[in-house]
């Protein structure tokens, strides 16, 4: 069977670019507007992308004087996309350190039935002091208590999507027997985190579970999404940094005695596109020119863990900084942007005006068959199983890709060129339906 690319949409508001906002062709407000994201959901779907990716959190990000703040709750969201699209698959972040396990599992199997199985669940800890503030707690969990709840939360998860058997319902009008009742199984379950006694009031879902998804790339990180991801999103931004967590991420899943196809690594990229690399660059200058340096500066700190007014704009990263042990909250992303920032020998100021498009993601300013090539490349060389699209700038950014990087993907059979007869959003990603753990336990 030819390998082909999974293409994932990643929507923010009017696009990766902090500046983007400021542009003439820019709505301010698209981030708040169902008709915004539909367009965009219906863009995606022409380019027959895998899936689209709204990401959260249970906190204001950044300054409301930086860009576009505050954002639909992803699941709602989503299920007003499930009405305006047909085959493109919806994945939600939902956090685990700030949720309770049943009725989360409600919202997604209430989404994976209303979708007819396109559901995908983005599993995060959620770090940060400010998002603990709003769920009663001064300092955020430890990072590896945080994964231990996770890791919980997900098996009570699991049991609750298969609290249900698939044919419980008989619907013996004659009988007057409308389900069988041997066919719940209560999870019963009583562990460090949570306690959860009955059944999901939601039936086993088309998928049975939603596409599990994770974005973790600290060491934490890598051992949940062996245990339990299905697809990974990741920042990387060289090749042979791509290539070495691709390799280390299939073979600790391979130990975990699971298929390594079965979990996708789909690395970030923000694609800048022009119809020629001059024109490419430019339309990045323009995005650089309108950066506001002191929102930069201060997120910068924030994430090094550094006292207001430390960095110089025209110096370098200090040399002596943090280390990531000491580090709870997004270490992996700590560790990117420092080795990035050394890597180049970029000054603070070089160094926020690369964050500025992708906030670590690989940032690729070219014409469409430099793109493709790129991307075919970090495919073909064991680095990517597909990619996270992240335009710069929302709709144009995902128009231009689609209509003009898609189709030399296609000519060169690295993507579909048509969905086909209707799918799941796991059956798309190459999964197989999982097993009721119930049923399989009495066989």
């Amino acid at each position: 069977m030819t390998r082909r690319l999974h293409l994932n949409a990643f929507l923010m508001n009017t696009g990766h670019h902090e500046a983007s906002w400021r542009l003439p062709e820019s709505d301010a407000h698209a981030h708040v507007e169902v008709s915004h994201y539909v367009g965009l959901a219906r863009i995606a779907e022409r380019g027959t992308f895998d899936s689209l990716f709204l990401a959260d959190g249970p906190v204001l990000f950044n300054s409301v004087g930086q860009r576009p703040s505050g954002a639909l709750e992803p699941l709602t969201l989503l299920t007003a996309l499930a009405t305006a699209t047909e085959h493109i698959g919806l994945i939600a972040t939902a956090s685990t350190s700030y949720n309770s396990p049943y009725n989360l599992a409600r919202r997604f199997a209430s989404l994976d039935h209303i979708s007819g199985g396109r559901a995908g669940w983005n599993i995060v800890t959620t770090a940060g002091r400010e998002a603990a503030r709003n769920f009663g707690l001064d300092e955020e969990p430890a990072h590896a208590t945080r994964y231990e709840r996770a890791a919980e939360f997900l098996d009570v998860a699991l049991k609750l999507w298969d609290s249900w058997e698939d044919d419980l319902v008989v619907a013996d009008k004659a009988a007057g027997v409308w389900g069988d009742e041997r066919k719940i199984h209560p999870p019963r379950h009583k562990g460090t985190y949570f306690s959860v006694e009955g059944a999901l009031n939601v039936p086993r879902t088309p998928q049975g579970y939603p596409l599990l998804v994770q974005a973790g790339s600290s060491d934490d990180g890598k051992r949940f999404a062996a245990r339990y991801a299905e697809a990974v999103f990741t920042a990387q931004q060289t090749l042979q940094g791509a290539q070495a967590f691709y390799a280390d991420l299939k073979s600790r899943t391979g130990a975990a005695d699971r298929d390594p196809d079965h979990i996708k690594v789909l690395p970030g990229i923000v694609p800048v596109i022009g119809s020629t690399e001059a024109e490419a660059r430019r339309h990045e200058a323009v995005l650089e020119d309108h950066i506001v340096y002191r929102h930069g500066l201060a997120r910068l700190e924030h994430l090094l863990h550094l006292t207001p007014g430390t960095l110089d704009l025209d110096a370098p990263l200090p040399a002596e900084l943090p280390p990531e042990s000491a580090v709870e909250g997004s270490k992996s992303r700590y560790t990117l942007v420092v080795e990035l920032a050394r890597r180049d020998q970029l000054t603070v100021r070089e160094l926020i005006g690369r964050l500025g498009g992708g906030r670590g993601h690989l940032t690729f300013a070219g014409t469409p068959e430099q793109v493709a090539d790129a991307i075919e490349e970090w495919f073909r060389q064991g680095a990517a199983d597909g990619f996270n699209i992240m335009p710069a700038v929302l709709p144009s950014g995902l128009e231009l890709f689609v209509d003009h990087v898609v189709p030399i993907l296609r000519a060169r059979g690295l993507l579909r060129t048509e969905y086909g007869p209707r799918q799941t959003l796991r059956e798309r990603y190459g999964l197989p339906r999982p097993a009721n753990q119930y049923t399989a336990a009495l066989v």
